[in-house]
């Protein structure tokens, strides 16, 4: 296939040059023909004229990279050539097979007439990946006569430098230079496979309007990859391009799904707190340089903050978000759907590697037992053998290894020395990795180069994004009661601060929704009740509702279901398991049934778990041989419950230090009668008494217990209340967020600003505006005008957690900005306040469009 004319063009820099339409306004050429010419121009056969361009990309390192990537102020050809511009794919080597038939179209000196005119000439030859290879570039070797040397001894190919090389209709390069002692015979050329190295061309290419695509210049064996790649890609968007949406189907038994792409939500993600800097003696005061004031992290839409990442972290609590944010990553990677900042990702093949199922095995698997884990259906297709340890070697591959905190504490430091093996065996290769923020220490991959990200509590404005999406799902569009069940619900987050509490994460947004629906806009409070109300509608009424009766449906069995899921619940929970074999379950329900004579006249128990797993909407499949439940919270709440009835809290309070067992714990307390939960909550704090290294963490969770009830003996809350205070105020970031999970008691016991440092008061701010009521906008009034910028910089972010105006008022506009605080515009209302305000210079819009005047 011959290039068309139309996309053949001359470029006019510091030299003349030839150069190729990648879309009708982008030009690529050699970034020696630009040089240090600010305004290029280029012209093209047929075209618009001459016409002045940008340069959004160069390179010339003299040795490997000589390219340059330009974007006219107006398209280069008509309206009806551009229309007929056919997709470009681009060509790379694999393998140091020679290609001939390469051919390149340019404007050589050679080809100039008498009068000087430029006219084309093109360069048949062949591609030689072989030759150059310490360079790193390419030879195209013409097969033909070879022209003179002009009089001035240059070279007659001068004007032929960014000629685009096409190998069989591919792009396999751009012409760079005309090599000493080769009599003009040959060409060099910058290979694409350089190009496609650099995330910030693949992102240019992203802006300017061209999306890149590849194939190889391929053997056979290259071929029959490639079309394992084809099926691998497909099955990845089919397995990942789903959504469990909790609660969204009433009206009939099949899983509760939507295309990721109608229900996903791009949340907030926030890198690490910057440490103060250390002068010499130790001594940390009038340390904070403006670059340091600039590092301070800013939340971004997750796709912005992953930009240019190799290696990430991604914390988030529980139903947060972050396998969705993976599955996210895997489809969009896979179908080459990339937003710009994520370029660096072009031409990568996503791997989702679940270490809640893998953990299971045994060892961790190795680099080709990875495509078993992540699609094992294609495991076994002949072109499989070996494409992992391939793609792992050149940096294509995109491992996504999901849920560090699933993996029981004693087999992490194992899992660490997996991750950091396979860091030193493929360091080219792309990682993200999730955990819940206390499953790993701060750092615990940072010697190795991850970015530490976190994500982030919904914001008000993510809120009813999730709200408006979740009813669209559910049908909104062709039902007046659903819309008027998302109008009241919208209103109801914003107006009551419990609610809008209870409202900060994906999961907890869609019990919401599912309950709003159920219960005719009639919501339960707090997280207990939550938790309750959703495993009524799940387990009951949801089928009741549906009027269904299958098998073993009856009053019995419906009675018992929750008694039987808790077994199962309890028992992942004491082994450190996410997931449990089938064969295990049927023997937990086999040993329950005696007990229950009622349910067992029903059936056998393998019956029952089939009836388990089909009726709940809460135990999935995840193989044929294992369950799992469907969310982690839910194995929580239930293995919870099941620990009290047991009275086994010294087993509860034994493990309290471990992040696995933290959650359940406090529902614990939240499940037990009143003389229990004494018990079990003076436990806690005997222990944390006796035990200095577990100490905060015991007495914090203590106090974040109490959010879960309301009756507490009074001699037990103030025991919990004193050694809450003794940690107050936080010292830290992550001290900070430990504290405010206490909830709104910890309003009473922080500090003013008066005597603290600049990290305290940081820590101080954190902890009230994570605990986000309106009770703590005094207390943050008088941060407003702290010295400390990260200080305000917070306190400036955290605007839409409380109400627009009253925030406004007391803390946003008295925020002093003249050393270039930014202010955060996430909706209409902030944007219009801050106008009343009259404006700021630096104002950052997140979720919200301007309206053009903020900062006017």
């Amino acid at each position: 296939m011959h290039p068309a004319r139309e996309r053949i063009a001359a470029v006019f820099g510091r030299s003349q040059g030839s150069g190729y339409l990648l879309a009708p306004n982008v030009v690529l050429t050699a970034a020696h023909v630009v040089g240090d010419c600010d305004a290029p121009s280029v012209i093209v056969p047929g075209g618009t004229g001459r016409v002045r361009c940008r340069v959004a990309w160069a390179r010339d390192d003299d040795r490997r990279c000589d390219a340059a990537l330009l974007v006219a102020e107006r398209d280069l050809v008509p309206p009806e050539a551009a229309e007929a511009f056919e997709p470009l794919v681009w060509g790379r080597a694999y393998d140091l097979r020679a290609w001939p038939g390469a051919q390149a179209i340019g404007y050589p000196q050679v080809q100039r007439d008498a009068g000087g005119g430029l006219d084309t000439e093109q360069v048949l030859g062949t591609l030689k990946p072989g030759s150059n290879l310490l360079s790193g570039r390419h030879v195209l070797d013409s097969g033909y006569g070879v022209p003179g040397a002009p009089g001035d001894g240059g070279s007659p190919w001068a004007g032929m430098s960014g000629a685009a090389v096409f190998v069989d209709g591919l792009l396999a390069g751009v012409v760079c230079a005309d090599p000493h002692g080769w009599r003009h015979g040959r060409l060099t050329v910058t290979p694409s496979a350089t190009l496609w190295s650099e995330f910030s061309f693949l992102s240019e290419c992203l802006l300017a309007g061209h999306k890149p695509e590849s194939r190889s210049l391929a053997s056979p064996r290259q071929l029959e990859i490639e079309a394992f790649e084809r099926r691998l890609r497909d099955y990845v968007v089919g397995k990942s391009g789903e959504l469990t949406i909790i609660g969204l189907t009433l009206s009939d038994g099949e899983g509760e799904t939507w295309p990721l792409d109608a229900a996903y939500l791009s949340l907030e993600l926030t890198g690490p707190a910057p440490r103060p800097q250390v002068r010499p003696g130790g001594s940390t005061e009038g340390a904070s340089t403006e670059a340091g004031r600039r590092a301070v992290p800013s939340p971004q839409r997750a796709e912005e903050a992953l930009a240019g990442h190799r290696r990430v972290l991604l914390r988030g609590a529980a139903g947060s978000g972050k396998t969705t944010l993976l599955q996210w990553l895997a489809t969009t990677t896979a179908r080459g759907d990339l937003p710009p900042g994520l370029g660096h990702l072009s031409g990568c093949m996503p791997l989702m590697l679940p270490l809640r199922t893998l953990i299971r095995r045994g060892a961790l698997p190795r680099p080709e037992e990875f495509l078993a884990a992540a699609a094992g259906p294609l495991a076994g297709v002949p072109a499989a053998q070996g494409w992992v340890t391939g793609r792992l070697n050149e940096g294509t591959a995109l491992l996504l290894i999901d849920g560090v905190d699933e993996v029981p504490e004693a087999d992490r430091r194992r899992t660490l020395t997996w991750v950091k093996d396979l860091l030193a065996a493929y360091p080219d290769a792309r990682y993200v990795i999730t955990t819940r923020p206390s499953a790993v220490r701060e750092g615990w991959l940072s010697d190795a180069g991850f970015t530490e990200l976190e994500l982030l509590p919904m914001s008000r404005g993510d809120v009813l994004a999730f709200i408006d999406r979740w009813h669209t799902a559910a049908g909104q569009e062709h039902s007046e009661r659903l819309r008027a069940f998302k109008e009241s619900l919208s209103a109801a987050v914003v107006a009551k601060r419990d609610l809008g509490r209870l409202a900060t994460n994906p999961l907890m947004c869609a019990l919401i929704c599912a309950l709003n629906r159920s219960r005719r806009g009639y919501l339960p409070h707090g997280r207990m009740e939550l938790y309750r109300a959703a495993l009524d509608l799940l387990l009951i009424r949801r089928d009741r509702e549906r009027e269904i009766e299958v098998g073993l449906e009856g009053p019995e069995l419906e009675q018992a279901q929750t008694a039987l899921l808790q077994k199962i619940a309890y028992w992942l929970i004491r082994n450190g398991r996410a997931e449990i074999e089938w064969h295990k379950a049927v023997e937990i329900l086999d040993r329950a049934l005696p007990a229950m004579p009622a349910v067992a006249a029903k059936g056998g128990a393998e019956d029952i778990l089939r009836h388990l797993v089909v009726r709940s909407g809460l135990l999935r499949q995840p193989t044929s041989e294992t369950l799992d439940f469907i969310h982690r919270t839910f194995q929580d709440y239930l293995g919870a419950q099941a620990a009290v009835d047991d009275w086994d809290f010294d087993l509860l309070v034994n493990h309290a230090h471990d992040d696995q067992w933290e959650d359940v714990l406090r529902m614990a307390v939240g499940h037990a009668p009143p003389r229990a939960r004494a018990e079990l909550l003076h436990k806690l704090l005997e222990r944390g008494d006796a035990e200095d290294a577990n100490r905060h963490r015991l007495h914090l969770l203590a106090a974040a217990c109490l959010e879960q009830v309301t009756e507490v003996d009074p001699d037990v809350r103030t025991r919990v209340e004193k050694a809450a205070a003794e940690l107050v105020p936080p010292r830290d970031t992550e001290s900070a967020k430990a504290l405010a999970e206490a909830g709104r008691i910890v309003l009473d016991l922080l500090p003013g600003p008066e005597g603290l440092s600049d990290e305290v008061a940081h820590a101080v701010v954190v902890a009230a505006t994570t605990v986000a009521d309106d009770r703590a906008i005094p207390l943050l009034a008088r941060y407003a005008t702290h010295p400390s910028r990260q200080v305000r910089a917070q306190l400036a972010w955290a605007w839409d957690r409380f109400d627009t105006d009253h925030y406004a008022h007391a803390v946003i506009g008295r925020l002093p900005y003249d050393d270039g605080l930014a202010f955060v515009v996430k909706n209409s209302a902030h944007e219009a306040a801050l106008k009343r305000l009259g404006g700021r210079p630096e104002v950052w819009f997140r979720g919200a469009t301007p309206g053009g005047g903020a900062g006017d």
